[in-house]
């Protein structure tokens, strides 16, 4: 995956990507973990949960937790902070139970105490927690063309990413950018 998030905070980009949303005239969503089985597939695959069935609420949990994650992305390339997705991530880690443990390389890190999709949901929490302790967490951003909103790891030295891709999302934009001051300046 280009521009991949370093260590676990890739896992939580890889989560959020499970949506992905088509520009138009294409309009086409494509859903990676649209149902309990295929969100259990994917947890699985992910080494997050183990034996286990997900239930449909489960489901409805972790499809809330991705679009809160995904705004929070778009919060962290200039868009608003809401604070219901902040509540979202409080509520998904009070069910994981989410605790401090001390590590050797005096490091604390958070594991969840509650095991199933709560205790999977909540490793990918630990990771966005590790990530904004380590400073990481703000180059993960979600694309700032809002027909794609890819989730993507910022590499530039300044931090100034906008878009997934340059080529593609970046292009688009500004082609969109100089139409509109085409039109302004051909109507004025």
């Amino acid at each position: 995956m280009a521009n991949r998030a370093p260590g676990p905070l890739g896992l939580v980009q890889e989560f959020v990507n499970t949506l992905e949303l088509e520009p138009e005239p294409v309009a086409e969503t494509r859903e990676a973990i649209g149902t309990p089985e295929a969100l259990g597939a994917w947890l699985d695959q992910h080494g997050l949960l183990g034996a286990g069935g997900v239930t449909a609420a489960d489901h409805a949990g972790a499809l809330e937790l991705r679009q809160a994650l995904r705004r929070l992305l778009l919060a962290n390339n200039g868009g608003p902070l809401r604070e219901d997705d902040l509540d979202v991530l409080n509520a998904v880690a009070a069910a994981g139970g989410l605790r401090p443990r001390f590590v050797a390389g005096a490091q604390m890190v958070l594991v969840p105490d509650a095991g199933g999709v709560p205790g999977a949901l909540g490793r990918l929490l630990a990771a966005v927690a590790a990530a904004m302790n380590e400073g990481t967490w703000s180059r993960l951003k979600a694309c700032a063309d809002h027909t794609c909103q890819w989730a993507f790891y910022d590499r530039s030295k300044n931090h100034s990413g906008h878009w997934c891709s340059m080529e593609v999302c970046g292009n688009r934009a500004k082609a969109r950018l100089f139409r509109q001051r085409r039109r302004s300046g051909a109507a004025g």
